[in-house]
């Protein structure tokens, strides 16, 4: 029988499947997280591509703590000067292109989105917005405007108007990019499609069609951004720039942020006709803001998208050795496993999930395994994962 805990779960929080893993979780460290009888799971997902730096990193840790006892929020985001906004948001523009200079924070991923899609299209005048089929971008109206699956949406439609979905990495599809379109949004790799890439070339033709027409390219690095890839962030990878850069998951360090990144001028728009364009109560929250800058620092400082490079290629030796695998696409520590086979996925990841290791599957792609563990895994942990794969279950 279910304890009393796990049956307020069910009766209380609203479900988002009908079969939810239901692990009771009593608390987490380093690469793992621990039930409420002490059983160790091994997080291959990192809270989907969230704790970059682990589970309760200490530096984290003492960061949320500082800023707890200087305040908490204070004011509507953008109103008061406040140091963690003001630091956090200095020392990622440090780390990106001159023209990614202004920082607006939001409390997610899906906020960021639709900050930037507003954005788009009230420094363009234009109203068409363009995604890829098989994007995901998050869930809320606007995100799923830009959600390359019509299946999915069809529940929650009418959606927005003037949008328009092109193939992904297929060049002769740039052309659909004109004088009309505000903006096209990116997944440099798609995320939910199970980890597709395209390539350097094909990036850089949008880029150019985008300078051509005058659209915004958007690249949301919410799944990519702080390390993940291999690079700092992904746009790294291709040589290219983005007008605006979405950050979410890892970049709170565990704590709820998200951020649109523009060039100043760009981002003014939002002051004016209407004053307050766009505005966010809890956005930028002080304690996040700690929080983030002391994982972007640990992330920078220790070239962290190194460690996931490396550590990554001989994670993908063992996981080609688990029985049925026909396909592992991999960037860095973003890696799907595919099996080409959706029952086979979820038997393989109910056995892992037996054995104390914890992954999931792809929204878009049922038949892979996810596995993007955190970017401070070692040959130590690997040795372990490989254990923990390959022992026997009893």
């Amino acid at each position: 029988m279910k304890n009393s805990l796990t049956n307020s779960f069910y009766k209380h929080i609203a479900q988002t499947s009908d079969a939810p893993v239901a692990i009771e979780v009593e608390h987490a460290e380093s690469i793992y997280f621990y039930n409420t009888t002490g059983k160790k799971y091994i997080d291959l997902i990192s809270g989907i591509a969230v704790c970059n730096m682990g589970h309760s990193h200490p530096a984290i840790i003492n960061a949320v703590k500082t800023q707890l006892d200087k305040y908490m929020h204070v004011m509507v985001y953008g109103e008061l000067v406040q140091q963690p906004q003001v630091a956090l948001a200095e020392k990622l523009c440090v780390c990106l292109p001159a023209s990614l200079n202004s920082v607006f924070f939001v409390n997610s991923g899906s906020e960021a989105v639709e900050g930037a899609l507003k954005l788009a299209k009230r420094y363009t005048g234009r109203t068409e917005l363009i995604h890829f089929e098989h994007a995901y971008h998050g869930s809320s109206h606007g995100a799923m405007s830009m959600m390359g699956n019509e299946t999915y949406k069809a529940a929650f439609q009418p959606l927005l108007p003037d949008t328009k979905a092109i193939r992904f990495g297929v060049e002769e599809d740039l052309q659909e990019i004109t004088e009309k379109t505000a903006a096209i949004i990116v997944e440099l790799i798609q995320g939910e499609a199970g980890v597709r890439m395209a390539s350097i070339e094909y990036w850089q033709k949008l880029k150019q069609r985008c300078e051509q027409t005058n659209t915004l390219l958007i690249a949301d690095e919410i799944q990519t951004g702080l390390g993940r890839t291999g690079k700092l962030f992904a746009f790294e990878h291709y040589n290219i720039t983005p007008d605006i850069l979405l950050l979410g998951k890892a970049f709170g360090g565990g704590m709820p942020l998200g951020a649109f990144i523009a060039d100043k001028k760009m981002m003014h728009v939002l002051t004016h006709n209407p004053v307050l364009g766009h505005i966010s109560t809890f956005g930028g929250h002080p304690v996040c803001c700690a929080a983030a800058l002391a994982h972007l620092t640990l992330i920078t400082e220790n070239k962290m998208w190194q460690n996931a490079e490396t550590i990554g290629k001989k994670l993908e030796a063992i996981l080609w050795k688990i029985p049925h695998v026909k396909e592992i696409r991999r960037k860095g520590l973003m890696i799907a496993v595919d099996f080409h086979d959706a029952e086979t996925n979820f038997k393989t990841l109910h056995s892992f999930l037996e054995k104390g290791i914890f992954s999931d599957w792809f929204l878009w792609c049922d038949t892979a395994m996810r596995v993007a563990p955190p970017l401070i895994l070692s040959d130590e942990n690997l040795k372990e994962i490989e254990n923990s794969i390959f022992s026997p279950v009893f």
